[in-house]
């Protein structure tokens, strides 16, 4: 057994591990989700907001298991069950097309509604049946926006959640450290799924959702979990996407990924190189990102 591990952006060392395991074994009847809720209270392992990080310590100890470093008792539901597909409801989408200029559309909406019960639904229909990576829901911290003109009709959605944990391009530009990376990687986040409706046909509609959408994410990221975002990254999908309405909102290109995916432990699974955008928010960035 290694000296420390690096999972989830914590570094545990052989008396955290011996801890995990003494909690599994003195609770041999506890389920997962009691494991790791218990774990939080222990480390105080919280959110800006005081929330516990239940989330990521069920992940932590996912891969502690798959490592062989630990062994948790087994599932006791599909932890897909809650996110398939097969629960976000379809719908009727009015399929007209939007076309014209951007101010023949009039005044647009564009609103943040991960709190919004109905407006998710929506939200979730959209992405699982237009978008070409589908949707199975999100977990962690993360921003949903939808644009809607007229009557509230959808136009656009726009998810952020996690940053990804390792981007070689990324983490040269921004010049951090492992550690500093560990720490302040939650004040990065992904532009995980952009979509505009098919039949929505608006030039430069793109690029102005996505100036909006940068103008607002860090104060409202701030609202909802305590702490801003300095830098939102995406990665477009090369042999699809020429990346043009990030380049027309001024994002920077990076350059590409490796072709690997996170879950490639042996270097064997290729997966389509993406070029990687970057979205200064804060000008000293590299400051708040490094300090």
């Amino acid at each position: 057994m290694k000296d420390t591990y690096v999972i989830q952006g914590r570094t545990l060392n052989r008396s955290d591990v011996a801890d995990i395991r003494a909690l599994i074994a003195s609770n041999p009847r506890w389920s997962r989700w009691r494991i790791s809720r218990a774990l939080c209270d222990k480390w105080d392992w919280r959110t800006a907001t005081g929330r516990i990080k239940d989330m990521a310590a069920r992940t932590l100890l996912v891969k502690l298991d798959d490592l062989g470093i630990i062994e948790l008792p087994a599932r006791r539901q599909n932890p897909g069950n809650r996110m398939a597909v097969g629960r976000i409801q379809s719908r009727v989408w009015d399929k007209t097309e939007v076309t014209g200029s951007l101010q023949s559309l009039g005044a647009l909406s564009i609103r943040e509604i991960s709190r919004d019960a109905g407006a998710r639904l929506e939200f979730s229909a959209a992405l699982s049946e237009f978008h070409y990576l589908g949707y199975r829901g999100t977990v962690g911290e993360n921003l949903q926006y939808i644009v809607t003109a007229g009557r509230n009709r959808l136009l656009a959605c726009l998810l952020f959640g996690s940053a990804a944990w390792k981007c070689r391009v990324r983490d040269q530009f921004i010049g951090w450290t492992l550690k500093q990376r560990e720490q302040r990687l939650n004040l990065l986040t992904n532009n995980t799924r952009f979509l505009i409706l098919p039949w929505v046909k608006v030039p430069h509609l793109a690029s102005w959702i996505l100036g909006q959408a940068m103008r607002r994410l860090s104060g409202e990221w701030q609202e909802k979990y305590g702490h801003p975002i300095h830098l939102v990254e995406t990665f477009v999908e090369r042999d699809r996407f020429q990346g043009t309405c990030y380049k027309a909102a001024n994002w920077i290109r990076l350059g590409e990924t490796a072709g690997r995916s996170r879950q490639d432990r042996y270097y064997r699974m290729r997966v389509p190189v993406k070029d990687v955008y970057v979205y200064p928010i804060n000008r000293r960035f590299r400051r708040e990102l490094c300090a």
